[in-house]
């Protein structure tokens, strides 16, 4: 555990550290009980498809998010919980379960399991929309053409990683 008191050297750093980056992040240590419930919500959203649980682990590798995640983006949008939906896709997403931005919001920061079916259902219209896998994960990250490059290969890594001995 860290100290309650931080040296000012440190605290110095984080402050200067703060002022350069373009996301602000504040990751807390991983909870084991959230991240087996992120698991299974991973494993129901892929319905047995082997080729989509490990899509859904890497995009979730990727993105590092937790339940209860609101992390505020530059342009003014946040990434919400596990899978870091952007909050851009509330409104979409408000509108195919009927229920109140408001209230997808809650769900999206809350619900593990809602959050990982937003996931799955923007990945998988991706890929309807761009018939291509590798575009489609870039495309779940980014409409510019190379940050979805740079997303797709960084995912890659990450399934690479935790399935490489499968």
């Amino acid at each position: 555990m860290i100290g309650k008191r931080l040296s000012l050297a440190t605290r110095l750093a984080l402050m200067i550290a703060a002022m350069f980056s373009t996301e602000v992040e504040a990751r807390p240590a991983l909870n084991p009980q959230h991240e087996a419930i992120i698991g299974l919500c991973i494993r129901n959203a892929a319905f047995g498809r082997a080729w989509l649980e490990r899509t859904l682990w890497g995009l979730r590798d990727q993105e590092a998010g937790w339940i209860g995640a609101e992390v505020p983006n530059t342009n003014g949008t946040q990434d919400l919980g596990p899978m870091q939906i952007n909050s851009w896709w509330i409104p979409r997403l408000s509108a195919i379960t009927g229920r109140p931005p408001e209230i997808v919001r809650v769900w999206l920061i809350r619900d593990a399991c809602f959050n990982v079916q937003a996931a799955r259902w923007i990945f998988l219209t991706e890929l309807r929309a761009n018939r291509n896998y590798w575009k489609a994960i870039g495309a779940y990250h980014s409409s510019t053409p190379w940050r979805q490059r740079n997303y797709a290969q960084a995912v890659s890594g990450k399934i690479t990683a935790r399935f490489q001995s499968n």
